[in-house]
């Protein structure tokens, strides 16, 4: 029988997972919030938006200790989390 794989995920499904998270974790929503500069109403009309997408992925690309915990409660890998991060920047 052969090995499935989970599909790589895409940005937006990504950040919708990141966001989710944050979601469920008050403290770290705060944190993040403080760190980009929302309030709740900027954030709420930035749900979706390509600029909050890329500013979770990058949010949590350099934090390893939430990283860590996204991807073990949404069943990911930090490699395939980070691969996503990757095609974002290219550069590194």
């Amino acid at each position: 029988m052969p090995i499935l794989h989970k599909a790589e995920p895409d940005l937006g499904s990504l950040a919708d997972t990141c966001l989710g998270y944050l979601a469920e974790n008050p403290d770290d929503l705060l944190r993040f919030m403080e760190f980009a500069g929302y309030d709740p109403a900027s954030l709420r009309r930035s749900v979706g938006s390509a600029q909050l997408q890329r500013g979770l992925i990058d949010y949590f690309a350099s934090n390893e200790s939430i990283l860590l915990a996204l991807c073990a409660n949404a069943a990911m890998t930090p490699e395939s989390f980070m691969r996503v991060w990757h095609q974002l920047n290219p550069a590194g």
